[in-house]
């Protein structure tokens, strides 16, 4: 059965769709929120061995409906089959290089810089062209960064961490966005995906509700060299909680705690539902963009944060794009019919 989808893909910049297009079984992609790598995985048909195995460390580029879905480096191939069945060999690629220097470790520091600085510094060092940071976290500027023995890898998610944001490594570009703001590193905001039940919908499994990460303050400690005490600084969830989330380390100073206790105020309203939905492909759909979906239920009707996108597609037909959901909003998570 021929392809229903329309799909390209590059393999160190040459256009290699025409030569896949007899053998390519499966393209699967998966765009996470930056606790693990994108990745890319391909499957053909390897009858006789007939493949040349692609060069390690090759870079790829997939397109899925003239969208660009996937940009990154061939990581590992792997062939299987069996007596009575026929040969497939898997090609996976990850969103950065695994061999390059992004996971070697550094060690450097920088007095009375911005983050943008730091971070530059840190990225070249890891080898890659550039980095793109939030304006919100670009700005922020610390009497003192440092780099610990950590490689450009951890340093990213510590910091992404910290300050309540999401880090990756695509190709040879970092990115260190705000979460849960539905925006690009650069501030443009990002597509906005639409699920209607009897429509593009495959199916849902959705809780709009959930208690664990729920808290009624974020608070993080630091010195105050002046008045040589201990403070701290209070922020706000807007959940009916009674549990308050406090840092466990002290921060270095009044902007750090800051930093911190807004980190975790996104955590904790990032956490307040989750689930997942399958629809029919939406290849614009990314991690850090918005869903909206309608004709399931009031309660669970609304706005959802997307944290992870999987596409799908094969050569019977079968299209598909999976999203993980967090962050209900408008909605979502409130019944306010009337009791009859």
């Amino acid at each position: 059965m021929p392809w229903t989808v329309d799909w390209a893909v590059f393999i160190d910049g040459r256009n290699m769709t025409s030569a896949m297009r007899p053998y390519l079984l499966q393209i699967s992609v998966t765009d996470k929120d930056g606790t693990a790598s994108d990745s890319c995985s391909l499957s053909l048909d390897d009858t006789g061995g007939q493949l040349k195995l692609p060069g390690e460390g090759a870079s790829v580029k997939v397109f899925l409906q003239g969208v660009a879905v996937f940009d990154g480096t061939i990581d590992s191939v792997r062939s299987s089959g069996s007596r009575g069945g026929g040969r497939e060999l898997a090609v996976t690629a990850k969103g950065f290089d695994t061999k390059g220097k992004a996971k070697q470790l550094q060690s450097h520091h920088m007095d009375e810089a911005s983050l943008s600085d730091f971070l530059g510094k840190a990225a070249e060092k890891a080898g890659l062209a550039g980095i793109t940071i939030a304006p919100a976290f670009a700005a922020i500027t610390r009497s003192y960064w440092s780099a610990d023995a950590e490689s450009f890898l951890h340093l990213g998610q510590k910091l992404a961490r910290e300050l309540g944001g999401t880090f990756k490594i695509r190709g040879d570009q970092a990115v260190l966005a705000e979460r849960g703001e539905g925006a690009s590193p650069a501030g443009g905001a990002l597509p906005t995906i639409a699920g209607t039940i009897g429509k593009n919908v495959i199916s849902w499994d959705i809780s709009p509700v959930t208690g664990r990460a729920k808290f009624k303050k974020a608070k993080a400690r630091y010195f105050d060299r002046k008045s040589a005490t201990f403070r701290q600084i209070e922020v706000d969830t807007d959940f009916d909680a009674e549990a308050e989330d406090e840092a466990r380390t002290v921060a270095a100073d009044e902007g750090q705690a800051s930093d911190i206790a807004k980190g975790k105020q996104a955590a904790s309203k990032r956490g307040g539902g989750e689930g997942s939905v399958e629809l029919d492909l939406e290849p614009e759909a990314q991690a850090e963009g918005t869903f909206v979906l309608g004709g399931a239920r009031p309660g669970v009707d609304g706005v959802y944060r997307i944290t992870g996108v999987t596409h799908r597609c094969d050569r019977s037909g079968g299209s598909t794009t999976s999203l993980e959901l967090k962050q209900p909003q408008g909605g979502a998570g409130s019944d306010n019919r009337g009791s009859g």
